[in-house]
């Protein structure tokens, strides 16, 4: 793939959106998603293949990456999973796109997920990893098991001016240790990093995370425009649409689940997946795995 993406705006809701986009406009849409600390390069093998396939496929920065900007300094730098949501639902709607098939992971599987159990007609097809990817915000300060509760040691350290200032002084220090250990058997070199980490230079990208890990533990208030969708997600809603979910083996952050785990929250077709030798970044670290996966619900 050429180093040099062609990058297309658009404006949608509170941000203008820096996306890729890729195969014929009259394509069956699909939305990849990537993210933190990642970017759009994660499905730098898979949108290719999808494409190929006939798919219109649509790649967004998130809020706080890339090139991705707010349209006013005065909207709230927030990173809720409400905000990650309505992003997603505007960028739909600004491209006149009615369904598509949702895939991603980390912050960009929970935006699918909210888009998936809320506005269902909007998505054809749900790719998630970690299966059901929406925070229960009221039971966040429930301790897990302590050889889980270790590994979130960078959400805690988010949680204290500490945290900020670290992730303001080295973000790629910060942010190449995540890689290491969300994904230890995942070999990736020096100029893969870089060429994601220039995402992190957003200059959003710090108060974004920074609320983002300190709002899902009810630590700090949302931005108000999105109270009542964060209202509606606590009620965990359910999803209805058809469903891949995964889990990487070498997850070293979001260990393998039974698929049973998240079962009750899936009322329609699911299958849920086991991927060897790939931890949290699935998309780059097993593409063919993704793309066949995105294709299924495509043709569904």
């Amino acid at each position: 793939m050429s180093e040099a993406l062609t990058l297309h705006r658009v404006h949608a809701g509170v941000l203008d959106v820096a996306f890729v986009e890729a195969g014929p406009a009259d394509g069956s849409p699909v939305v990849l998603l990537h993210g933190f600390p990642y970017d759009i390069h994660a499905y730098a093998e898979v949108w290719p293949q999808l494409a190929a396939q006939g798919c219109r496929v649509v790649v967004p920065y998130l809020r706080g990456y890339g090139q991705t900007r707010f349209l006013s300094s005065a909207t709230p730098r927030s990173g809720e999973q409400a905000a990650l949501g309505a992003d997603l639902l505007a960028l739909l709607d600004e491209l006149s796109i009615p369904q598509a098939v949702l895939a991603g992971y980390d912050w960009g599987g929970r935006a699918a997920c909210v888009v998936a159990a809320l506005w269902p007609q909007r998505c054809k097809g749900l790719v998630s990893l970690n299966s059901y990817n929406i925070q229960n915000i009221a039971r966040a300060l429930e301790p897990e098991a302590a050889d889980r509760e270790h590994m979130l040691w960078y959400q805690y350290f988010f949680h204290s001016e500490r945290g900020r200032a670290a992730l303001t002084r080295d973000r790629r220090d910060v942010c190449r240790l995540l890689w290491k250990q969300w994904s230890p058997t995942w070999r990736f070199d020096d100029a893969t990093f870089e060429r994601s980490a220039q995402a992190f230079d957003n200059p959003d990208f710090v108060d974004v995370v920074i609320h983002s890990y300190r709002h899902r533990f009810g630590l700090v208030p949302g931005d108000p425009a999105y109270a009542e969708i964060e209202k509606r997600l606590a009620a965990q809603p359910r999803i209805a649409v058809p469903s891949i979910t995964f889990d990487g083996i070498d997850d070293g952050v979001r260990p393998p689940a039974e698929a049973s785990a998240h079962a009750a929250q899936f009322t329609g077709p699911r299958s849920h997946r086991l991927v060897p030798g790939a931890g949290h970044n699935l998309p780059q670290e097993a593409p063919q795995t993704f793309a066949n996966a995105v294709l299924e619900l495509v043709r569904h």
